[in-house]
């Protein structure tokens, strides 16, 4: 019995809390070699507690990858994993830099306690970095005569990929970038910023150019509908006025008249 309390009390410090005093998003998604930040909240009597990340399902098996009480970089951009702590707004916020497939699994958020009676406070999230292309709005819309602009953000090994705007079930409306990374004419133009992302802008939409298109990188696609609505008709519409009716003056008591009189004296 003595042996069964004890090894209860050695399990104390890796035993869940039984309340939510941290909270995140249960899961993301990004594309690889991009980045992505993730706030995690938690309580305000956490506001001096030391915050950190780590990779893994269960505590005692997570591999730490930042901690607030770390040495911080001039530059958080460079950094693979940094965690930033904001007591004001009860938040940390943990940005992951060029994301690889294999940084995708399991991600806890965590609070240090620093007792052997309770546990960190932890909250948990699953992180998918996929290879692929997307688009960041899947539908634009635009008045007819100005310009839109479609984004599409594509994976780390697409980079040197040609990108490609075309028409659905048009082959003979595509654009592509060439060796050069853009492409232009008087209608469209295409701009590829060689880092993930490339946008493609209509320079005066017509009716006509409602319907699906898509942007692609290699073998990967991604569909867009733009929708063209009619410009605002400017032609003023004449009111009917009603006929006004003459109302006779009294020349007596007008004031026409009488100045008319005091002028010829």
């Amino acid at each position: 019995m003595q042996q069964l309390l004890l090894f209860t009390l050695s399990l104390l410090p890796w035993m869940p809390a039984s309340n939510c005093e941290v909270t995140l998003h249960g899961e993301y998604s990004a594309l690889e070699g991009r980045s992505l930040t993730i706030p995690c909240h938690y309580q305000p009597q956490y506001a001096r507690n030391v915050k950190y990340w780590c990779q893994g399902k269960t505590r005692e098996f997570c591999t730490s990858l930042a901690r607030t009480d770390g040495a911080r970089s001039i530059n958080p951009a460079v950094e693979k994993v940094s965690i930033f702590d904001d007591p004001v707004q009860q938040v940390s916020t943990v940005t992951m830099n060029h994301l690889k497939e294999g940084d995708s699994g399991w991600y806890m958020c965590g609070v240090e306690i620093g007792s052997m009676w309770k546990a960190d406070d932890v909250a948990y999230t699953y992180i998918k970095v996929i290879h692929g292309l997307s688009a960041v709005k899947t539908q634009v819309s635009g008045e007819e005569g100005s310009s839109v602009t479609v984004k599409c953000l594509y994976s780390e090994r697409l980079r040197d990929s040609e990108k490609t705007w075309c028409r659905s079930g048009d082959p003979g409306s595509c654009r592509s970038t060439g060796s050069e990374g853009s492409y232009e004419d008087s209608s469209v133009a295409i701009r590829d910023d060689r880092i993930g992302a490339f946008t493609v802008t209509f320079k005066k939409l017509q009716t006509g150019d409602t319907a699906w298109y898509w942007c692609s990188a290699g073998q990967e696609k991604a569909s867009v509908q733009i929708l063209v609505t009619p410009r605002p008709t400017t032609t003023a519409t004449s009111k009917s006025t009603p006929p006004m009716t003459k109302v006779p003056q009294p020349h007596a008591d007008s004031k026409d008249s009488k100045e008319t009189r005091n002028g010829h004296k």
